[in-house]
């Protein structure tokens, strides 16, 4: 119980920490100050995914790295030409098979390599997709990214103290052991409650609660899946945390493992959603 308190006094200390800096870039900074904030934070996170899938190799971590930074790049500053986003849909996919063929190491992970290395570059992308919101949409872009960065965050506070209080039937034992069911729900309800309080506040006009609560709940569902997902590698590369860069938290893939989904839910619904948000490209 001690060191459960000393690790939640640790994570709040973090967090007030973290949380002012994140939304001064979020609200005050130019939008190419909050891109230049995510691009390091995305790539660490891409350095540690390779970490655990390419262990021992530094060279083709060094590669997922730079693929993935050179697709952040191309997605931001053009992101509203369709030849430059189907390029990196194409090009990058397409370099894991060539590299693992050049490197290929221990042939019974090739397979595993191959698919990390197609796949990888691409799976912080969403955070980039939160700096297009920001840079295309003003004050509007600023509140979809505070709501994506709510729905994963509440997600995992509710998460969190309603699995330490009232857990008690495990959610997914194979994949996560501490997660429960109880966890999850009150994770699902942090979802709704911050979806509600952006519809009548930062967002209010923009994001009707008619909307809101179905996008909460899918956030709320997906995004602790995409906790689960993480979980999952960690387990099957036998890796505990994914870093250690965040005190408190572990790596930052631990930090931002479900607003991965949640950005790219958020974007999504601004670009299929109501005209009044869409962005005119």
């Amino acid at each position: 119980m001690a060191s459960a308190s000393s690790n939640l006094a640790l994570r709040l200390a973090t967090a007030a920490v973290a949380v002012p800096i994140i939304l001064a870039f979020v609200f005050i900074a130019p939008p190419w100050a909050f891109y230049l904030f995510v691009l390091p934070i995305s790539l660490v996170g891409v350095r540690e995914f390779f970490g655990m899938t390419h262990r021992g190799d530094p060279v083709a971590q060094t590669i997922g790295v730079l693929l993935s930074a050179a697709a952040s790049v191309a997605v931001y500053f053009r992101h509203d030409d369709p030849r430059t986003l189907t390029t990196v849909l194409v090009v990058v996919p397409l370099v894991g098979p060539l590299v693992t063929l050049v490197r290929l190491g221990a042939l019974d992970t090739a397979a595993l390599r191959a698919c990390a290395l197609g796949f990888g570059p691409l799976f912080m992308l969403p955070l980039t997709l939160l700096a297009v919101l920001r840079s295309e949409l003003g004050a509007t872009g600023s509140g979809l990214v505070l709501l994506a960065l709510g729905l994963a965050w509440l997600a995992d506070t509710g998460a969190y103290f309603a699995g330490r209080f009232f857990g008690r039937r495990k959610l997914y034992e194979a994949v996560s052991p501490k997660k429960t069911v109880e966890g999850a729900l009150g994770g699902l309800l942090g979802s709704i409650v911050w979806a509600v309080v952006a519809s009548v506040w930062f967002l209010r006009g923009s994001l009707p609660l008619a909307h809101a609560i179905p996008l909460a709940i899918a956030a709320g569902v997906l995004g602790q899946a995409g906790d689960l997902g993480e979980s999952l590698l960690k387990r099957s590369t036998g890796v505990k945390d994914s870093g250690a860069i965040v005190p408190g938290h572990g790596g930052v893939l631990d930090r931002v493992d479900a607003l991965i989904v949640t950005a790219a839910l958020v974007f999504l619904y601004a670009v299929w959603g109501p005209a009044a948000i869409r962005p005119t490209w």
